[in-house]
């Protein structure tokens, strides 16, 4: 097991239902869906810093293990404080070699509350 193996924590995937209101519109609902391990930390390169002082929202890198790839768009919940980010780039992009000995993905993300 390596530091990056320790440092990951429970995350659960949201998934988006929408039913019927019955007037014509519908009401959308979030419930968890497949549950994986990641890293999230804050994004500290000079590119991030100047894209929050712009007013864009604080970026995170996401680690994951290469059996849970996460898709641009895909929402996701950290367990222990209940935090959601929305991923931002894809985690096909960004993989470790097949013969490396880490089997990792990593993609951006931005925190965001569910809409309702």
């Amino acid at each position: 097991m390596s530091l990056l193996d320790d440092a990951m924590v429970d995350c659960v995937l949201m998934e988006k239902k929408r039913e019927p209101d019955g007037a014509g519109g519908f009401i959308t609902e979030w419930y968890e869906g497949a549950s994986f391990k990641a890293t999230i930390s804050v994004n500290t390169t000079t590119e991030a810093q100047i894209a929050e002082a712009q007013g864009i929202k604080r970026i995170y890198s996401v680690i994951t293990n290469k059996n849970a790839i996460l898709d641009p768009q895909d929402v996701f919940k950290r367990l222990y404080d209940g935090a959601t980010f929305r991923v931002t780039s894809d985690g096909h992009d960004v993989v470790t070699p097949k013969t490396a000995s880490l089997k990792k993905s990593q993609v951006t993300a931005k925190r965001e509350e569910l809409p309702i």
